[in-house]
């Protein structure tokens, strides 16, 4: 693999699964039975969940300093001690507001330890060369929820939900930490990969064109990530109960759903082969229209079709989370990747929080129709997207942190 050894990116991309097996995927099989033994409702621990992800979009700027600073694996390190912390403060709670200080810890692990760290802490390692690597991390992880929900409802099974949390607070101690740990320091990849053209620490000026284009990139890459995060949230908790609305029962609607995650993959191996040599603009403009193409499909066609828009909605989710991390590097450059991918995906883990609640009421007033929401924000990414042109913005533009 160009750039980065196997052994880095297969030691991250389990880790990473890992974290987001133990965080984003988590409240899915335990909300229910926490919510009964703590005696509040379901919509509650969401809520708290929602929280995490705010105090996640805090976090990311902190954190993404950091790595630019000392490298990923100290911050990784620490975020697998976080996410154990928050894990066990869970599985310890007794009523409301511990299980809401657990979530926000759980949230400041987020925001340090899922992809934007690690996308993050291969851009300090391998600079422009870590395209592929970052591919290659999304791969692995991919099959998070895969992992992630079925070891969730095993131990919940065997050992409660409480034990479920402190299995998982385990696993970050017993092998998320330990291949996070495995990873290079950040200094000596630098000194040894000539691919590292800028210098960190480089103070130089810009002409005021090109800062005033870097505001632009930086503003329109925002509000893309925004918008595609709270399509895929909104769609991750919500697709059954749309499906249902098209005239779907629940078992063909799940059945439905399944095809989402391997058309994640089946895209995220596209673009590690076929696309591997396209400029990440054009890969993230395809990809942002996939989602209202399957959306007007499957309105326009009925449950029929449901399977085409499941794929095409995968699909473009499984590239568009890929150019989340080579978009900022190909279009900024390698040099303060991490503080600018923390500012970059604040509003997108706000966006994130807000889609659950906001897609909900979208389909109690639309009903299937909610979709055309969905899909407009989509196309008002694909053309926001399109005021950008594929040449760098120079390396020497800085951003402020």
């Amino acid at each position: 693999m160009a750039g980065a050894p196997v052994r880095v990116v297969g030691s991250l991309g389990v880790a990473q699964t890992l974290a987001w097996g133990s965080s984003y995927y988590l409240p899915a099989m335990l909300a229910v039975p926490m919510a009964q033994e703590l005696a509040i409702t379901t919509p509650a621990v969401y809520a708290a969940f929602s929280g995490a992800l705010v105090a996640s979009a805090l976090a990311g700027p902190v954190a993404g300093h950091a790595i630019d600073r000392w490298g990923g694996r100290i911050v990784l390190v620490g975020t697998n001690l976080l996410f154990a912390l928050g894990l066990v403060l869970l599985g310890l709670a007794s009523g409301l507001w511990v299980m809401v200080a657990a979530w926000m810890v759980i949230g400041v692990a987020m925001g340090s330890g899922l992809y934007e760290a690690a996308f993050s802490s291969l851009v300090r390692l391998y600079g422009r060369d870590a395209r592929s690597a970052i591919t290659g991390i999304t791969l692995i992880a991919g099959f998070a929820s895969t992992v992630g929900w079925p070891l969730s409802a095993w131990m919940e099974a065997q050992f409660s939900w409480r034990g479920a949390c402190f299995g998982w607070a385990a696993i970050h101690l017993l092998l998320g930490l330990p291949l996070n740990a495995w990873l290079p320091r950040a200094s000596a990849a630098a000194k040894a990969d000539g691919s590292q053209e800028e210098d960190q620490s480089a103070e130089i000026s810009a002409e005021p064109a090109e800062q005033n284009r870097s505001g632009m990139v930086t503003v329109v890459l925002a509000f893309v990530f925004a918008a595609t995060w709270f399509i895929s949230t909104a769609i991750a908790t919500h697709l059954p109960r749309m499906l249902e609305a098209t005239g779907m029962t629940l078992t063909a609607a799940v059945g439905i759903g399944a095809l989402i995650g391997p058309a994640q993959v089946a895209a995220r191996m596209l673009e590690f082969g076929f696309l591997r040599n396209v400029h990440p603009l054009l890969s993230a403009r395809l990809a942002t229209l996939a989602h209202p193409i399957g959306a007007v499909v499957l309105l326009a066609a009925g449950p029929a079709l449901a399977s085409v828009f499941a794929v095409l909605h995968g699909a473009g989710n499984g590239i568009l989370t890929i150019a989340k991390g080579t978009l900022p590097l190909a279009l900024f450059g390698a040099q303060g990747y991490g503080a600018r991918q923390g500012w970059l995906m604040l509003p997108a883990r706000i966006a994130q929080a807000l889609a659950p609640f906001l897609f909900g009421l979208a389909l109690n007033v639309w009903g299937a129709n909610a979709l055309w929401l969905s899909g407009a924000i989509s196309v008002a990414a694909f053309g926001a997207l399109m005021l950008l042109r594929m040449s760098p913005v120079p390396s020497q533009v800085r951003q402020p942190s």
